[in-house]
């Protein structure tokens, strides 16, 4: 499971190395909090999957890891289990135009992002 780290001044998405492999990614993923327009829980996050799998991996309703490309851009997919709740991040001027992460600690997560930034400690939030 990634790790997720709220900063000040950016979202920090550290993939493990199985997610490295299968999302054909070496870096992990650094979004700037200026750069995301909306965030939201979801408890089916396989109805927001948009587009066709360009590189990742995917077994249906089980596992998606990777980039969606779609007309308009791509999406970044972090989405493992069927009954798990997922965060959806909609971002403006990025490399993903929507980021879409599996995690336990999806309100925490939100809770984080929406925090006046003056409150969140320098070396940032772990969200686990």
């Amino acid at each position: 499971m990634a790790d997720l780290h709220v900063h000040p001044d950016r979202l920090e998405i550290h993939l493990t190395r199985a997610e490295k492999v299968l999302s054909v990614r070496r870096e992990d993923l650094v979004i700037p909090r200026e750069s995301i327009r909306s965030v939201a829980i979801t408890e089916d996050p396989w109805i927001w999957i948009r587009g066709i799998r360009a590189p990742g991996s995917v077994v249906p309703l089980t596992l998606s890891v990777g980039t969606w490309k779609f007309h308009g851009g791509k999406d970044f997919l972090l989405i493992k289990g069927k009954q798990r709740a997922a965060v959806v991040v909609d971002l403006d001027g990025e490399e993903f135009s929507r980021v879409i992460v599996s995690t336990p600690h999806a309100a925490k997560l939100v809770e984080a992002l929406r925090v006046d930034v003056r409150e969140i400690p320098a070396d940032g939030e772990i969200i686990d």
